[in-house]
């Protein structure tokens, strides 16, 4: 099947893909199509998340396979851009390896890519504790609140999270903490930008580090006051950052860039 996808703006212009976290949908790029009007803007929904709900059973592989199909019949020649933010920016990775050639800039946004073996062991019988928790809304305002999600955008969080089946929630999480760099990564074309919050856990600056590393093509920056949600935390200074990137080639002063 194939997966839900939204379109925005002028559709002459540059393509512009967002794709979203673990946890929430398309609706988390609210304020990233508002801005870029003028770009021909998707929003895709990941497999079983979203309006996506009933596709495939989520892997990263099959929603980087899902979503270059989609760029394929969209893009026609056009510039390619795509933003993914932490399980998306994920999927951005997988499909940058398997089409080095297909995205002109892709902007990665707290990425983890450093596998954790105990940690995805434990994944399972967690969930399955505290699982009933997704339903309690008190609980799901304190999650949200950790995911810079806003009032405005609480319900619909809400409504996405309490409808999802815990193994949905356990493929998610055991596919986010089982990812690593593809070998194949290293021969990505385009230009990429690797963001990562200042008050985000240590193993995702080292995420990042380790992304720089690994392609010439990657420049990677550190965002000051910011943990994990840049563009829903601060989304004007995360759009007009993505702007001056692409059009410029430049980076706001404040960031520290990785090196």
């Amino acid at each position: 099947m194939s997966l839900t996808y939204q379109e925005y703006g002028d559709k002459n212009s540059p393509l512009m893909l967002f794709l979203h976290g673990g946890g929430v949908s398309s609706w988390m790029w609210d304020k990233q199509i508002q801005y870029f009007n003028n770009y021909h803007c998707m929003t895709i929904d990941l497999p079983e998340q979203g309006s996506s709900k009933n596709t495939e059973k989520f892997s990263i592989y099959l929603s980087a396979k899902k979503v270059i199909e989609i760029i394929e019949k969209n893009a026609k020649g056009k510039e390619v851009i795509v933003v993914g933010f932490s399980l998306g920016a994920q999927v951005a990775i997988k499909m940058l390896s398997l089409r080095s050639n297909l995205v002109d800039y892709t902007i990665i946004n707290s990425a983890l890519v450093r596998p954790s073996a105990i940690i995805r062991k434990m994944i399972r019988p967690s969930i399955k504790l505290s699982f009933p928790l997704v339903k309690n809304k008190s609980f799901s305002k304190i999650q949200s609140k950790q995911l810079y999600i806003s009032e405005e955008y609480f319900d619909k969080y809400y409504k996405e999270s309490s409808q999802m089946k815990s193994d949905t929630l356990i493929r998610i999480l055991e596919e986010n903490m089982s990812f690593e760099i593809p070998k194949s990564f290293s021969k990505a074309e385009g230009k990429i930008l690797v963001t990562v919050g200042e008050k985000e856990k240590a193993v995702m600056k080292k995420s990042a580090k380790d992304l720089v590393l690994n392609n010439s093509n990657c420049t990677g920056i550190i965002i000051p006051k910011a943990g994990h949600g840049i563009s829903l935390l601060f989304p004007d200074f995360f759009n007009q950052l993505i702007v001056n990137w692409i059009q410029e080639g430049t980076l706001p002063q404040e960031v520290t860039v990785i090196k």
